[in-house]
């Protein structure tokens, strides 16, 4: 699996600001990277367009060997009355395993997330930030994505709560696929294993 970002800009339109612009980056399988840049930067618009959901101005996206695309939203979200082994358990289920065989390998990505006591079935009004936050992860691992995008996974959390997260992230394996993680906080960007820095990659830097 490779991900090539060849020569890539944006701006919303013609008279906007570029947000970035001749940003050249080779992915590959196994890669953890986090994209940092201060505010405005464009961290989450280049992860829209990396999904296609947004059409670069410029430049453009290759992938190879990537079909599964799968995103963690800074905003966790799930189904208030469903127990968090349910959240990691669909996924599985959708793709054909037994429900027993679901849930046990459901409570296996709960553990490496941090979240064992969630074995009591606890449903999801009732889960921190942090839990939520990291359950969604746990999800987002279990759907088994060529390439998972991961927007500002601590944004919204206090420091306490963030260690936790960042603590998993450190830890995210997609089996062997690439993770993109948009952040603006240097501890989650430490538990990547590369940073793209946007700031990098700003309209001065071209020649003329």
């Amino acid at each position: 699996m490779i991900l090539s970002l060849e020569s890539l800009g944006h701006q919303f339109n013609d008279t906007s600001p570029w947000l970035f612009r001749n940003l050249n980056e080779t992915v590959r399988q196994g890669d953890r990277v986090a994209l940092t840049g201060p505010s405005g930067s464009g961290k989450s618009t280049l992860l829209s367009i990396v999904a296609g959901w947004v059409p670069a101005a410029e430049g453009k996206v290759v992938k190879q060997g990537i079909s599964r695309i799968q995103w963690v939203f800074q905003n966790p979200h799930g189904v208030a009355k469903r127990s968090a082994i349910d959240h990691v358990a669909l996924p599985l289920l959708a793709q054909g395993l037994p429900r027993g065989v679901a849930e046990i390998e459901a409570l296996h990505l709960c553990a490496v997330f941090g979240l064992q006591h969630l074995v009591d079935q606890r449903p999801f009004a009732m889960l921190s930030g942090g839990e939520a936050q990291r359950l969604m992860l746990a999800r987002a691992v279990a759907a088994k994505p060529d390439l998972l995008l991961v927007d500002e996974p601590t944004a919204q959390l206090d420091r306490q709560t963030a260690v936790t997260v960042n603590d998993a992230i450190s830890e995210l394996s997609v089996s062997g696929g690439i993770v993109l993680i948009a952040t603006h906080d240097e501890t989650t960007a430490a538990a990547c294993s590369r940073v793209v820095d946007l700031s990098e990659a700003q309209p001065w830097t071209l020649p003329g």
